[in-house]
């Protein structure tokens, strides 16, 4: 149940139900010369809709871009700031609580939003309670890291052991490839496994020590068949994750 296909009356209702919604988040910066630069957003969204559907839960507009300022040396890639993230948080989340929905899980595809959503929900939680918005001590926002579920690391380990890495990984490249088959993309790489254990301060040294912004990775390990895996596997834990959340 996507809320950008639904009337308000139908936003109504559901609340009568449930004040719960998802927010898929990712962001929209380079993998690699085979990663879809909107990797992070695409797998979020993916699952998030499997999430949505599993559960009955309405799922919001995709955030598509992130908090990614180390990967912009790269032609294509797009940054926010932290402050201007927190803020896009703020703003979502303000009108939703007027309405009602009082618990927010925010599937997240990229590792860079980590530190800023969290300081994002407690600026959120001073900000309701400022603005006296009725229930504000009920709103609660959970992050949940779709690469991070315990069966998608383990399924990554068994498939592509020490060449998975941590960014343009195959395990995202694989889900992007289940999700869009029409735009798997190929090009050589050199080395095959990419370097890592460099020490990231910005957008130069990322380019610099990462020349084809891999890291640690090789995503010519995934296939379409993979990414079904994936999907299947973060759907399932992530359903019984936002079930514990509502819940909870």
């Amino acid at each position: 149940m996507e809320l950008k296909l639904c009337t308000w009356p139908e936003v109504e209702a559901y609340l009568s139900q449930s004040q719960g919604i998802i927010f898929p988040i990712g962001s929209t910066e380079q993998h690699g010369p085979t990663g879809l630069i909107g990797t992070d957003a695409i797998c979020a969204e993916t699952i998030a809709l499997g999430v949505g559907d599993q559960v009955n839960a309405l799922v919001g507009p995709t955030i598509n871009v992130g908090m990614a300022l180390h990967h912009t040396a790269f032609p294509g890639s797009i940054s926010l700031r932290p402050s201007t993230l927190i803020a896009l948080i703020q703003d979502y989340i303000k009108p939703l609580a007027r309405a009602g929905f009082n618990r927010f899980y925010f599937i997240n595809g990229h590792g860079g939003n980590m530190a800023t959503l969290k300081a994002a929900f407690s600026e959120t939680y001073a900000l309701l309670a400022d603005l006296n918005i009725q229930g504000a001590d009920q709103v609660r926002c959970q992050l949940a890291n779709w690469f991070m579920c315990r069966s998608v690391y383990t399924l990554a380990k068994e498939l592509y052991g020490d060449q998975e890495g941590s960014h343009a990984t195959p395990s995202e490249v694989a889900l992007t490839q289940y999700a869009h088959p029409d735009h798997i993309k190929s090009a050589p790489l050199e080395p095959q496994v990419a370097p890592s254990g460099h020490r990231i301060y910005g957008a130069a040294d990322f380019r610099r020590f990462y020349q084809d912004g891999r890291m640690g990775s090789n995503p010519d390990l995934a296939t379409p068949e993979h990414g079904k895996q994936f999907y299947d596997a973060a759907v399932k834990e992530m359903s019984n994750g936002y079930l514990k959340f509502l819940n909870g």
